[in-house]
Order: structure tokens, then sequence, then C-alpha cells
């Protein structure tokens, strides 16, 4: 009863629809504003029977906005920016079967189908003479059947699958009429697939589409033409990707596979790095900064690092049948929400328990995020097809109790250093000169200001600052040196900050010592200096010492005939390389 009471303190209950018959997953849900309004709709991709009425539904508030029919069983949905039109709304990615269905506006617009693979050479040899009835409907099963022992299931074709699951002569020899005149290829299908900003990392930046297959490949799509920018591989079946990072620049994914292992995959790599070994199947998986967590499905909720140490392990109540990140940016929390097979969604806070929420069913699928216009909504579908949505409250807060235990910090007990004789020592030494050290520090700190301060009012009064304090003349000026030597560019870049007023007969004059360094042009005449434009004045300077030394060239800005500069830099030229050579 208290943990019931704790939930309904947090969460308001927005929406039930307990007639909703919807049948989906967390991977087919999504939330997005498809068209510009500030308005986030609810996508989901209703699988249906499992074999016929497979829609892609489209829910604003708490009606169904639209409805698209799906010719295949429905693996995910996700919404992607694919170009820099106004306004910015995103397309919907279907994936279903061999292919990915891309929606801009909610209407049909592209459809991409994933590359055949080559099939087996005795299936299509089989295949070839059942067709010139040169082998019977027995000998087919059997040479497709020790092939299966062979190569397995997922190393045949569709048609070769579906031929064996009958069983009895007469389903198979129709089956085989059937199709034994069609082309004999075989097509993977989609298993789980994500996004990766191309260039930008902004929310509205250009996406990559990053698919997973069951002939344990991961591909990258060019999000304009829907080419392969990338193809990599895995030692298995890809059942969960967690992608971050830049397609142009350093990316990484994270891909739980379907034999209980995790892999990474960076830019430049191929084969999928080992990374963590699961005791059992992954169900969820999430990355947050820099651990990845992960739910299996012998009910233990597992972090590890990126490298793969496993930071904390969780025992379950119940089995967990889906997973989802809770980002509340208003607290600045990532927490971790789990659906288990007791009717409850358990909130997590790292591995503390911070909330509880009571189903009247088990959880099928849970998607958070912006829905309608509240930022914090989370959307829960129920095993008997009912929808419930429920909205964080404002005053939420998600603290860890102290009762759940300590935290590992404070169990483990600091390894502090006994004090030594030369500690004590120092101590008794500051207690009883205490007084005089103070007025020591005092003393040299007054000193380290004096000089400090005389050092700015000497560089005022040479005008050895590249900035210029004058409300007449504000300049500011930068000085580059170019090139490897003997012979070096001196580049020098001179603005007018004033707002208005331009700057007249202003000159440049270099100044070094002879014996090292001869200047091409020591005087350059600068042209009327109009505020806001960077003037650029260039010479050369010639190092003539065969010492291999180098020395300083002072950079002076003069006006009319003025005694004194108005702006003054230092440059420290460096070695010829010439020299350095020798």
């Amino acid at each position: 009863m208290g943990e019931k009471s704790n939930s309904s303190e947090r969460w308001l209950t927005a929406h039930h629809d307990p007639l909703a018959s919807l049948y989906t997953f967390g991977s087919c849900m999504a939330l997005a504003d498809l068209h510009g309004d500030g308005d986030s709709k609810l996508i989901i991709a209703d699988l249906g029977t499992g074999a016929y009425n497979m829609k892609l539904k489209v829910y604003k508030g708490t009606n169904l906005m639209s409805e698209n029919t799906l010719i295949d069983l429905p693996t995910g949905v996700i919404t992607f920016h694919m170009d820099t039109t106004e306004p910015r709304v995103p397309a919907v990615a279907v994936a279903s079967g061999s292919y990915i269905y891309i929606y801009k506006n909610l209407r049909p617009y592209f459809k991409f189908t994933l590359p055949t693979l080559e099939v087996n050479p005795t299936e299509f040899d089989a295949w070839n003479q059942a067709r010139d009835e040169l082998l019977d409907v027995s000998m087919l099963y059997e040479i497709l059947d020790s092939l299966r022992q062979e190569v397995g299931e997922c190393g045949l074709t569709t048609r070769s699958q579906r031929f064996l699951m009958c069983h009895d002569h007469a389903s198979q020899l129709t089956f085989l009429e059937q199709h034994k005149g069609f082309l004999l290829k075989r097509q993977t299908v989609v298993t789980c697939f994500s996004t990766l900003k191309k260039s930008h990392a902004e929310d509205d930046a250009i996406s990559c589409l990053v698919l997973g297959t069951e002939s344990a490949n991961i591909f990258i799509l060019d999000p304009e033409a829907f080419t392969i920018l990338n193809s990599m591989s895995l030692p298995s079946v890809p059942v969960f990707l967690c992608v971050n990072g830049l397609y142009d620049v350093e990316y990484r994914i994270i891909v739980a596979c379907r034999n209980g292992q995790i892999y990474t995959l960076k830019r430049g790599v191929k084969l999928g790095r080992p990374t963590a070994e699961l005791t059992s199947q992954p169900v969820g998986l999430i990355r947050r900064d820099k651990s990845i967590i992960v739910a299996t499905m012998d009910q233990y909720l597992y972090s590890f690092n990126n490298k793969g140490k496993r930071l904390w392990s969780l025992k379950l109540p119940a089995p967990v049948l889906c997973m989802e990140s809770l980002e509340i940016r208003t607290l600045g929390l990532t927490l971790t929400a789990l659906g288990l097979a007791d009717r409850r969604v358990l909130v997590y806070r790292d591995k503390h328990l911070v909330d509880t929420i009571h189903t009247q069913d088990n959880v099928t699928a849970i998607k958070f995020g912006r829905f309608g216009r509240e930022d914090n909504t989370l959307v829960m579908i129920m095993k008997g097809g009912s929808l419930l949505v429920k909205i964080l409250k404002r005053t939420a807060r998600f603290e860890v109790e102290e009762s759940q235990g300590p935290s590992q910090a404070v169990a483990v007990k600091l390894s502090i250093p006994k004090k030594t004789k030369l500690f004590v020592d120092q101590t008794m030494r500051e207690r009883e000169n205490c007084v005089l050290m103070h007025r020591v520090f005092q003393h040299d700190l007054y000193r380290l200001r004096l000089s400090t301060a005389r050092a700015y009012v000497s560089a005022l009064d040479t005008s050895s600052n590249p900035v210029s304090l004058s409300q007449s003349e504000p300049l500011k000026l930068s000085a580059q040196v170019l090139g490897l030597g003997p012979t070096f560019k001196l580049r020098v870049e001179l603005q007018n900050t004033s707002s208005v007023t331009p700057s007249l007969e202003l000159a440049v004059v270099f100044h070094c010592d002879d014996r090292i360094y001869t200047v091409n042009q020591s005087f350059i005449q600068i042209p009327m200096l109009v505020p806001g434009i960077v003037h650029v004045a260039e010479t050369l300077v010639t190092c003539i010492s065969e010492l291999g030394i180098s020395d300083t060239v002072r950079v002076f800005v003069i006006k009319g005939k003025a005694n004194r500069p108005l702006l003054t830099a230092v440059i420290n030229m460096p070695v010829a390389e010439v020299f350095m050579a020798t």
C-alpha cells in the first residue's frame, strides 16, 4: 500500500483505453512531432494477429489520427530527419521483413530492400531438379532436412524453411507445385534498428539508419540516397542496438546478440569486438553516459562499463517483459523502467528502486518522452491490448532512501595513513606562530599586488599592450609568424574596435636586432581603418645569423608624428629550421 501511494504521488493517469486492442513491443513505438506544431504524436506499429491486420497507427492525444496497412510483420519503428527542408518535421521508418518503409507526412515515400544473400549451391540444385521433375517430393524433403542440420535454419531460404514445416506428403506436394516456378532467392530480415546522427548532434540534425539483420550484419544507410554507407558483421544475430556519436566524426554501436554476448562496433571496424558475456539472453539494452545496462531472461539487471567490466548486478523479483530509459531533463535524471511479469513497473536509479507502478495487467511495451505537450509522459501497452498513459507530476522527486542499505562508498572503510612525526611538528609550529605566519603571508601578498600594479602602469605608459585603451583610438593588434626559416613571414592584423569613428594616419613599424634579422619592409603605411574591418599587413623577416639563435621582433603601431606608439607587440621568433638541420 505504501508503494501504491508513492506511485500515485508521482504519476497522473491521463488516459486509459482498455479496448484499444494493441499488440506491439517497445521497439515498435515512437513519440515525435510529425507536423512541426509542437504537438507530439504516438506512433505504434501494431502486429495485429501476427499473420494479418498489421497496421501503422498514429495517435494524437487520445484519438486515433491515421492508419496505414503493413504488408509484413513489423520489427521496429523510429523517427529521423532525412533532409534540411523547412518545416523541420521527421520522417517515420518502419522495419518490416526485408524492407524499410519510409513515410513522410504519414504518406509512403520510399521502400528500401535489404541486399539478397547467396543461396546454398546444394539447395539451389535441389529446387532446380525438383522443378525439372528429376527429384520427387520425398527426396527434396530429405535433402533440405539434412542441409538444415548442416548449415542451420538461417542458412536456408524462406521457401525451404516453409517447405520443411510441411510434415505430410499432400501439403509438401501442394507447396512444391505452387512455388517451383519462381526464382529461388535468399533474403534476410531486420531484427533491430536505430539512428545515428550524420554530421551534427542537434535534435533535428540529419540522421543515418542503423540496421541489424538476421544474417548477423549491421548496415548504416545514407538518409538521402538510402544506400549502404558501411557494413559490419557480428558472430551472432543482433537483437538490441544502442548508438551514439556522429558518423562523419566518431561513433560507437553497442549490440546485444542472441548468443548472450555484447559486442562493440566503432568507426573503421568491420567485425564486432566482444565486450561482455551475459548469463542469459538479453531482454533490453540501455546505454547511459559511460555505462551499459542490460536486463536478461534469468531475472537479472546488469551494469557494465564500456570495456565490459561489470559494475553491479541486481536480482529482480520477476521476469522482465520490457525495458525503457526515462530521461527526465527537468530533474537531470536518467532512470530505468522495467515491466515485470507480476503486473508491476519498477523504476530504478542505478541499482536503487525509487518507484513502483502497479497495473491491472502485464506491461509488454513502454515508451517515455514528449506526448502531446507534456514532456514527461509514460505510455504503456498491456498484454491484453489496453493503452495506458501516465504523466509525471512536476512535484515528483526520485530520491534514494537510506533504508535501502548503505552505498558502497559509505560501507568501504577508507585507508587513512597514520600521522607522522613531521606532520605533528609542523602542526605544532603553525599553532605557536600563527600570527607571525599570517603577517608574513599578508606582506608577501601586498608586495605581489604592488608589483602587478607597477607592471600594469608601466605597460600603459609605454603602450606595451596589444590592445589600446585610448578612447580616441580603440585598436586591437595581433601578430603571427609563418614559415620555418631562414625567411619568415610576419602577419599583423589590425582592427578598429570603435563603433563609428575611423582611424587615420596609422603605420606599422617593425624593429629588431640588425645583427640577427633583416626586415624586408620595416615601415608599412596603413590606410583609413574602418571600424570592424580587419586590415592585414605582411612583411618578410630573414635570419642572417649563423649561430642558430633566435631573438624578438617588436611591432609598433604609431599615429602621425606622435612620440609614443599606440600599440606594441613582442614576437618571439623561432629558431630557423636550416640551422637546426645543420
